[in-house]
C-alpha cells in the first residue's frame, strides 16, 4: 500500500492509496483544494469543517449533475441504436423484395427467351 501527503487549506494529509495510484490520490486533493480555495474565496474564514462539508456538497452537486448527463447521453446511444436496428431490418426487406423482383424478372426473361426460340 502506497502513501502520500497531500495538502487541502494549507493542511497536510497523510493518505493511504493502491500502488500506482499515488498521483491520481494527488490530483484528486489538489481539485477538491480548488474547491475549498474558491468556498474560502467567497466566504472567508466560516470554519474548517464547514468549508469542507461545502466543498463536499459542490463536488456531490457537479458528480450529479455530470450523472444526468451521462444517463440522457446513454439513452441518446439507445434511441441511435435503436433507430440502425430499425434501418437495418428495414434495408433487409427491402433486399429481400428486390430480390424477389429480380427473381420474377429473370423468370419472365427466360420465358420470353424461350418463346423468341420457339
Amino acid at each position: 500500500m502506497a502513501q502520500v501527503t497531500v495538502t487541502i487549506d494549507g493542511k497536510q494529509y497523510r493518505m493511504a492509496c493502491d500502488e500506482g495510484q499515488e498521483e491520481h490520490l494527488i490530483d484528486l486533493a489538489n481539485r477538491f483544494d480548488r474547491y475549498v480555495g474558491h468556498l474560502k474565496g467567497s466566504f472567508g474564514e466560516i470554519g474548517d469543517h464547514r468549508l469542507t462539508v461545502m466543498a463536499g456538497i459542490m463536488v456531490m452537486d457537479e458528480f450529479s449533475e455530470l450523472q444526468r448527463r451521462v444517463k440522457g447521453l446513454e439513452s441518446e446511444i439507445e434511441t441511435l441504436r435503436k433507430t440502425r436496428d430499425d434501418a437495418l431490418i428495414k434495408a433487409d426487406k427491402n433486399d429481400a423484395a428486390l430480390t424477389g423482383a429480380l427473381a420474377g424478372l429473370a423468370e419472365r426473361m427466360e420465358v420470353l427467351a424461350e418463346r423468341i426460340k420457339g
